[in-house]
């Protein structure tokens, strides 16, 4: 199901929960990124193990992840929560582009761990054996993602236009240092014509000086 750039090139690893959401949603979107040409790594055997190092190392591997929120099964999971705080970790590095979505879940309600999908993460918090300071990097990471600027799917939304809507924004991320380097060079450039007429003048005058005492000198001897 994913396709696995050998380099950090662009690679889009998806942070989900739900196996309902795997063979609807997720699938529909993975066939997009396939047909834009757009690499990226899904977890499909989700928490068969106990190991996050692979899946960590994937994440490091890519240069976007995409972090879906629902009310289904992601605030149940703390494999999907762990993955978030190392999402959270790189992004502040500037080593990743994390670009949250909103599947029928508001924002507001994944910032502040209210409504369902905060009834749900209290009750994982409360019922997780991990650490009180993992529970808070867990927090941590979902006001912080879900703080970014991100795409939404409401409960009557099409859904064929919002996948439209996040292959764009992805596409734009990719191509985004691309226009940057290239608005870099295309000023570099310009700056060094501005720099050669200004030189230009500084010659003329030079040259012309030069000719000027040739010819006093010439007609004083």
């Amino acid at each position: 199901m994913a396709i696995i750039s050998p380099t950090k090139s662009h690679q889009v690893f998806f942070n989900y929960r739900g196996e309902q959401l795997r063979h609807s949603f997720v699938s529909h979107l993975t066939d997009a990124f396939e047909r834009h040409g757009i690499n990226f790594i899904v977890d499909k055997y989700e928490q068969r193990g106990k190991d996050l190092k692979n899946i960590f190392a994937r994440i490091e591997e890519s240069s976007i992840a995409l972090a879906i929120f629902s009310t289904r099964l992601y605030p149940e999971s703390s494999w999907c929560m762990d993955e978030l705080v190392k999402m959270k970790k790189l992004a502040d590095k500037g080593k990743i582009q994390v670009i949250p979505i909103f599947y029928k879940v508001s924002a507001r309600d994944v910032r502040r761990q209210t409504g369902k999908f905060g009834d749900k993460f209290w009750n994982l918090a409360r019922a997780s054996i991990t650490s009180g300071d993992q529970i808070k990097k867990w927090k941590e990471a979902l006001e912080c993602i879900s703080g970014k600027m991100g795409l939404s799917l409401k409960n009557k939304s099409c859904e064929a236009d919002f996948i439209k809507e996040i292959v764009k924004e992805v596409v734009r991320v990719i191509e985004a240092p691309e226009l940057e380097e290239k608005d870099n060079h295309a000023e570099k450039k310009k700056r060094t014509h501005r720099s050669c007429l200004c030189e230009l003048p500084h010659f003329k005058r030079s040259k012309t000086l030069t000719v000027f005492f040739f010819f006093f000198f010439s007609f004083l001897f």
